[in-house]
């Protein structure tokens, strides 16, 4: 049984889907409930049980929740896809601390958040897959301090959990960096700047499709990754060679 958040939009949608193909009943959670049905709908076609909680990851209770009625409602908890997320594209001298603040609840605290409470409900054997971004690694020609603070804590994040639970509780923890993808983010770009950054910097010249990011979920989470923790998972078409 797999716990997604982020389910509602985009890549979030694409992994719980894959993982439903790959036999994981899963365990929906968004702020957007009306699309997590959506996605709830789009699982139990495959003939997998979906549950659509609603979830705010920056409140600790509500991922709480989340993980407890996960396991309470399918039976256990296998896998967590930590991938709600947010970003901003705000200059750093413009960016106040409150917004800042907000990225970085978002995308790092809540993300440790919804990790320790599915890891209370996990036995051994679980996996979680934190959601972080080559903007956790590199840089991409947007004022993205907030974002991109978020996105490396989460890999030293990782690191520790898994440093953590691997030995002890015999669960592991990985990182997926996606490069460019088509979401709800990118289309709050600037007009030209996606297509700039296919010819510059994507060596494959083209976004990534989200079943290429879908695939890589399922790999981690899965016994074939069985002995991958703490390790980084670059999806990006080249990005971070160039």
């Amino acid at each position: 049984m797999a716990i997604v958040t982020g389910a509602s939009s985009g890549l979030g949608v694409a992994a719980a889907t894959a993982l439903a193909r790959a036999g994981a009943d899963v365990a929906l959670g968004a702020r957007r409930v009306d699309a997590l049905a959506d996605t709830a709908r789009a699982v139990e076609a495959l003939g997998r049980r979906a549950i659509a909680v609603g979830t705010d990851v920056t409140d600790a209770g509500a991922c709480e929740h989340l993980a407890v009625t996960a396991k309470e409602e399918l039976g256990r908890v296998d896998v967590l896809l930590n991938n709600a997320g947010i970003a901003s594209a705000v200059p750093a001298i413009r960016e106040s601390s409150e917004e800042f603040t907000r990225v970085v609840d978002v995308n790092l605290t809540g993300c440790f958040q919804m990790a320790t409470a599915a890891a209370r409900q996990m036995e051994e054997g679980g996996s979680i897959v934190n959601v972080s971004s080559i903007i956790g690694l590199t840089t991409a020609g947007l004022p993205q301090a907030a974002y991109s603070a978020s996105k490396a804590g989460l890999l030293g994040l990782t690191r520790d959990l898994a440093q953590q639970w691997t030995g002890r509780k015999g669960v592991r923890v990985n990182a997926i960096c996606p490069g460019f993808f088509h979401t709800e983010m990118t289309d709050a770009y600037l007009p030209g700047y996606l297509e700039k950054m296919m010819e510059q910097r994507v060596l494959m010249g083209r976004a990534g499709k989200p079943e290429e990011f879908a695939a890589t979920v399922v790999f981690l989470a899965g016994p074939a990754s069985g002995y991958m923790t703490g390790a980084t998972l670059v999806v990006d078409g080249g990005v971070t060679i160039t």
